[in-house]
């Protein structure tokens, strides 16, 4: 079988569908062999596993996780890609299954029910525009998943691993370091997509941690403070807390749990750590 790594095969396989690249789906297919292979190698994909491909594309990475993997249930939205997928790239594997389906709405906890109740590991190269919803998805419905692994634009990878009182610091990093440990393990540039991106791309692992990085009484409303925080990053989060709708709280009543904590009523939200917002949403829910 002809590995689609080889741009060259990549291409036959197009014309001879005559596919088209659809917009609204965000399709850069991958057509480099050495960044397949540390997507796998990050992912730690054995023989064990059993992994979530959102979004295979023709198969590209669908073909090595294949030959890596214990079984792959291979999730494609666009219609027109599951023949080329059943009847031509992946045809061989009897260990593959395609679902046509919008990830967002996919029950993961039946697809790991299905295939032996293990979690999964999830592996994709992520359409960006819908990145941020299919991972805080994944995270957020406490999905029977091991791991994520996935390509995403460079930005959003930096955004994810971020700390307190950097620039990439925000409601995302918060809402990612909670469930998950992040470590980017390669940046890619945008000639080893078809076509070519117009931003620069990384992979990201996050590893899904036992229990959440930090403890507290309602984790709604950890989220409500964390969102409110940064809905506008110049404003102080006395402001921020004060204006919000989702929480609770009148501007007087978040500069005294500030000053419980030692903090001024100048701070800003980018400069706190996920325990102190912990603190403040424990505070709210007193």
């Amino acid at each position: 079988m002809a590995y689609l790594s080889d741009p060259k095969e990549t291409i036959a396989v197009l014309q001879r569908y005559r596919f088209n690249f659809q917009k609204k789906f965000g399709q850069n297919f991958l057509i480099d062999g050495h960044v397949l292979s540390k997507i796998v190698d990050a992912a730690g994909v054995t023989k064990e596993d059993v992994v979530l491909e959102i979004g295979p594309g023709i198969g590209t990475m669908t073909q090595v996780l294949c030959e890596s993997a214990k079984e792959v249930v291979a999730v494609e939205i666009d219609r027109n890609l599951i023949p080329i997928l059943t009847e031509d790239t992946c045809r061989e594997y009897d260990n593959l299954t395609v679902i046509n389906e919008d990830v967002l709405k996919l029950d993961i906890a039946e697809v790991a029910r299905k295939h032996g109740g293990k979690p999964l590991k999830v592996v994709a190269n992520l359409p960006y525009y819908i990145t941020t919803p299919i991972i805080m998805g994944i995270l957020e419905k406490h999905a029977p998943v091991a791991g994520i692994t996935v390509m995403v634009q460079k930005e959003v990878a930096e955004r994810m691993q971020a700390g307190p009182g950097s620039k990439d610091y925000g409601a995302l990093s918060l809402a990612v370091q909670y469930y998950a440990d992040a470590y980017i393990a390669a940046f890619v540039p945008p000639n080893c997509f078809m076509p070519r991106p117009n931003v620069g791309s990384a992979v990201i692992r996050l590893t899904i941690r036992e229990t959440p990085a930090v403890s507290v009484k309602d984790e709604k409303m950890l989220f409500s403070v964390i969102r409110a925080a940064f809905a506008q990053r110049r404003k102080t989060l006395v402001n921020g807390l004060g204006n919000s709708d989702e929480v609770p709280c009148s501007k007087e009543e978040a500069a005294a749990i500030l000053a419980s904590m030692g903090l001024p009523e100048t701070v800003r939200g980018e400069t706190l750590s996920l325990a102190q917002f912990a603190q403040i949403a424990d505070a709210l829910v007193k």
